[in-house]
This record gives C-alpha cells, sequence and structure tokens, in this order.
C-alpha cells in the first residue's frame, strides 16, 4: 500500500479529510506521517486523536533547506511515497523539491494560474470573477506553479465573503485532492510539459 505524508500547518481540514476517505475505502492508501512546522497547528491534535504517526519540526528563526533537511529525514524514514501539502503555510526549498521530483502534492484554492499566494479567495471577490475554484498541482521551484493535476470549478456569489467562499470550496477541496492523490498513486498518467494527462 502507498504511504503519504502530510504536512500541516494549521486545522488540519484536508488532512482529515484524506483520512476520511482512507478509512470509506475511497483512497486505497495510508497516512505514514504528519508534520507539522508549528507546534501549535490544531492538526496534530486531529491526527493524534485518529491515531497517526505525528511529528513537529518547528521552523520558526530555521533557515529553510536546513528545515527541510529534517523534514526529508523524517519522510524518509517513514518510507513515504507521495508527500501532500494540506495547508501547510510555508514555502519549500528547491533542494527538497530536487529530492522528491512529481512526489510532492499541493492543493490551493483557486483555478491556478489565477490568484497564487495568500488569500486566494478575497484576491477572487475583489477581482470581481465570476467563476473560481480550486487546483491540485505538482509542487516545483516556483509558487503555486508546478503542473496542474485536477481542478474544479464554482460560482462566485454577488454576496459572497471570502469566507462564505472559503467554506464552499473547502468542500471542493475535500473531494478533489482525495481523487488527485488517487490519481497520481496509481501512475496512470503522464506529464508532457505542464500538462498532466491521464493514460
Amino acid at each position: 500500500m502507498k504511504r503519504l505524508g502530510i504536512l500541516i500547518s494549521g486545522r488540519g481540514s484536508n488532512l482529515e479529510a484524506i483520512a476520511g476517505h482512507i478509512e470509506a475505502g475511497s483512497l486505497d492508501a495510508e497516512i505514514a506521517i504528519v508534520i507539522s512546522n508549528r507546534p501549535d497547528a490544531r492538526g496534530l491534535a486531529i491526527a493524534r486523536q485518529r491515531g497517526l504517526p505525528t511529528v513537529c519540526i518547528p521552523s520558526k528563526g530555521m533557515d529553510r533547506e536546513a528545515h527541510d533537511r529534517l523534514t526529508f529525514a523524517t519522510l524518509q524514514n517513514h518510507q513515504v511515497d507521495l508527500v501532500c501539502l494540506a495547508g501547510y503555510m510555508r514555502l519549500l526549498s528547491p533542494w527538497l523539491i530536487q529530492q522528491l521530483p512529481q512526489r510532492i502534492l499541493n492543493i490551493h484554492p483557486s483555478l491556478l494560474p489565477a490568484f497564487p499566494g495568500l488569500e486566494a479567495q478575497r484576491q477572487a471577490i475583489e477581482y470581481g470573477v465570476k467563476v473560481t475554484g480550486c487546483t491540485v498541482h505538482f509542487v516545483d521551484e516556483h509558487l503555486d506553479h508546478g503542473p496542474i493535476v485536477a481542478q474544479t470549478a464554482i460560482a462566485v456569489e454577488d454576496t459572497d465573503t471570502p469566507e462564505t467562499l472559503s467554506a464552499r470550496l473547502l468542500r471542493e477541496e475535500h473531494r478533489l485532492y482525495a481523487e488527485a492523490i488517487a490519481l497520481v498513486l496509481s501512475g496512470r498518467y503522464r506529464i508532457e510539459g505542464r500538462r498532466v494527462i491521464r493514460t
């Protein structure tokens, strides 16, 4: 069975959703390790309640690559096949990405390449778009940039706030991330340039 390493910084809702899909049998994988860069991340408590192994590697005041080397060693120790960023609020170093080519996934709450970075929902509302969504992509050396594995779209309502839009997007994220992880673990795809093509 393929082994996932989940990296979190906060509440852990995508972690919880991935674990739920595994328990329900809709995702054939196991969570080998949950790593947080923040000791106060609520997702650590959620992981422990589910009996998942957890490690905290505090990043505050630490050099990015030095921190990532510790993270990579932990992932190796737990024989992780695929790394899933789930609200991990820290840019990965080029060194770490080079160690795990096309083995790191991220989910972002916009239809990339629109609205990368922080507060994507607020960016979407302020820009006045009528449609937004979420994107699962491979991680490369650039912010919210790697080849796109899966996307889904939702309408932006006239009455939406960043909070209401975030809540609706989160439901889509929880479904889409599991589907994208399953596809990547199956190996039934190829990458041509920036395009991820199902095979």
